[in-house]
């Protein structure tokens, strides 16, 4: 048997089968899960790829794998322990093509999808940031699983009734409301090939959605995407066609749930993902960033933020150490991140210790850096003091 690789998130510069450049900048510096590109196709592996990560603090494991053609896939990250990762899928061009949290089964996570021929990543972080050793597996969906999958959860989206039962949704582009209790499937007809993105949102209820095809086949599932609720990003057009959407809840079947199905959007995920923070802005004005200009020795900005993402600039004279906080006064829990002038992350922070306040601190080259914070809730909008110190080294 094949050992996996192991990879510590904050040391994977040291591996010599690391790749820069893929997805679009979406993720920083990421390895190939085969240990070279030509060895991480899962399209024509004769097994599941898989990798060993421990995961400190804030950093992120990236995977990459290829696909040499149209392939059904299963990327699944499970935690030793009690560990509990997340995994966040992006295509070539950095658009987020899946994410899920639970969907393997006690703490797991699961993504099924048939992708197109490509490179892709697979971002694993761990949830509330402790400390994580887990596994990714990526394969096809004929090879071994590495989860027990939803139907070992108390999760699975609604048993009450089947596809044969769903009431019809509707016209694309339109929001429908209902509890899982009252209805868990909803049934929709495409009259051609088309890319999707379906929503369910009440972070309350805390929805689990699974699209199936006229065969009740799996498409794609997710559970936490934004907070608790749950999106699905089908960027490759599904054939035409009836189709059923499954919907669950893991806190309360009570609560109702807004279902938005609508064609999917790639200008409208990117900014999606700038507001989050997941991606820095391009620098060409597209998306508002504030130039706080060159920082010699120290800045504060009093900030009134909100869930959204407030995106700053900033200008490094020289090779320096550069300390960031985001620091809430009063009530609040900011969040703080930095991206170099290419769009790589480089730094991030939510919680510091025992306090809600995010501090970065980093050893940076000159030039610019683009920094975003927000507030962790959507709901809390106030005061946030986004405090800039650089030091640099003694004669």
């Amino acid at each position: 048997m094949k050992l996996p690789m192991t990879c510590i998130a904050a040391l994977c510069a040291a591996s010599p089968a690391l790749s820069q450049g893929v997805c679009a900048g979406a993720v920083s510096d990421g390895q190939w899960i085969g240990g070279t590109q030509s060895a991480s196709d899962v399209t024509t592996a004769d097994t599941h790829r898989e990798q060993l990560a421990l995961i400190l603090g804030d950093n992120a494991y990236v995977g990459l794998f290829s696909l040499s053609d149209s392939t059904p896939v299963r990327i699944e990250a499970a935690g030793r322990g009690a560990g509990d990762p997340l995994i966040e899928v992006f295509d070539s061009t950095g658009s987020i093509i899946g994410s899920d949290d639970d969907s393997g089964g006690n703490n797991a996570a699961r993504i099924e999808q048939e992708l197109a021929a490509g490179d892709y990543c697979v971002k694993m972080t761990s949830y509330e940031g402790a400390p994580l050793s887990a596994f990714l597996r990526i394969g096809r969906q004929d090879q071994e699983p590495l989860t027990p999958g939803m139907a070992s959860a108390n999760t699975r989206p609604a048993e009450a009734g089947n596809c044969a039962n769903a009431l019809p949704f509707g016209a694309l582009g339109g929001t429908q409301t209902g509890a899982v209790d009252d209805n868990g499937f909803w049934s929709f007809t495409l009259t051609e090939p088309t890319a999707l993105t379906i929503t369910a949102d009440n972070a309350d209820a805390d929805p689990k959605i699974s699209l199936l095809d006229a065969d009740a086949t799996e498409i794609a599932e997710n559970d936490d995407h934004d907070g608790l609720n749950a999106r699905i990003d089908v960027t490759s057009p599904l054939e035409a066609g009836d189709y059923c959407l499954a919907v669950g809840a893991v806190n309360d079947t009570s609560l109702p749930i807004d279902i938005t199905i609508s064609v999917y959007d790639p200008a409208a995920a990117l900014v999606e993902l700038i507001n989050k923070g997941e991606v820095a802005p391009k620098l060409d004005g597209t998306t508002p960033v504030t130039d706080l200009g060159v920082l010699q020795t120290t800045q504060r900005h009093d900030l009134q933020t909100s869930g959204d993402v407030q995106w700053f600039t900033i200008t490094m004279p020289q090779a320096s150490l550069l300390l960031a906080e985001a620091i809430a006064p009063v009530d609040g829990d900011p969040w703080l991140v930095i991206f170099d002038a290419l769009g790589r992350k480089v730094g991030f922070s939510d919680d510091t210790g025992e306090s809600l306040n995010s501090t970065i601190p980093l050893r940076i080259n000159a030039g610019t850096y683009i920094i975003g914070t927000k507030q962790v809730d959507p709901d809390v909008s106030g005061i946030v003091q986004l405090l800039l110190e650089r030091f640099v080294p003694a004669d």
